[in-house]
């Protein structure tokens, strides 16, 4: 089974994802995260957004390795798992950046889908129904309001330490939309059979629900939960 989940910064994906694979019993790959190491890696370096060689030669140093550790994935970047440290808003800025690089996306291409060849899996991004996993069994393109969304990554970001206020959080990720819809190589948008969801009025658990009901649909019903 593959189920890919796609839209923008702030929809829920990640929380919707992790609570399928949870209740479905499959492997969640957060792949925003691997785009989110790159960019702290680039950043590390001092390397602007804007330099599309300088992002490529951080390259060859940069060595990411997934792991699933008590049901949850961890990224390591060159042996050392980063935490929340690559959810910053600057961080959410850089993955942007580097995801528009198309040296980058293909870097990271084959760790994707030598995943989800060898396990059940839902994935999360901007290109999983398009690029990553053309062939999923169900295509979801999940959104919500750009407040609602501004509002949900500044109550995640506190509830992690992380100071951010919303105006400053909905400028960002007013940026970040453009970026990915407007960017050359893989741009987030909806794949032609993917089944659009506004959850900006629904709870995470409402949302689960109605992604698992279609995983169900998709497999004839003999998925147990």
């Amino acid at each position: 089974m593959q189920i890919a989940i796609d839209g923008p910064s702030g929809a829920g994906k990640s929380s919707v994802a992790k609570a399928v694979a949870k209740e479905l019993g499959i492997v969640y790959v957060d792949t925003g995260a691997l785009y989110r190491t790159v960019g702290y890696f680039v950043r590390s370096r001092g390397i602007a957004r804007e330099d599309r060689a300088g992002i490529v030669s951080c390259l060859p140093h940069i060595n990411i390795e997934v792991r699933y550790e008590n049901g949850a994935q961890h990224v390591y970047l060159n042996g050392e798992d980063l935490g929340d440290r690559i959810r910053e808003p600057e961080i959410s800025m850089y993955a942007s950046a580097v995801s528009a690089v198309p040296a980058v996306r293909e870097f990271l291409l084959d760790t994707q889908r030598r995943i989800a060849e060898t396990n059940s899996v839902i994935m999360d991004g901007r290109d999983i129904g398009t690029v990553i996993l053309p062939h999923a069994d169900v295509k979801i393109f999940l959104t919500a309001s750009i407040e609602a969304r501004a509002m949900r990554r500044t109550k995640e970001l506190a509830e992690k330490g992380i100071d951010a206020r919303f105006e400053d959080v909905l400028r960002e990720m007013r940026e970040r939309d453009d970026n990915d819809r407007n960017r050359a190589v893989a741009p987030a948008v909806a794949a032609p059979d993917a089944i659009p969801m506004d959850n900006s009025e629904m709870t995470v658990e409402e949302c689960t629900a109605a992604v698992i009901a279609l995983a169900k649909r998709a497999a004839g019903g003999v998925l147990s939960v």
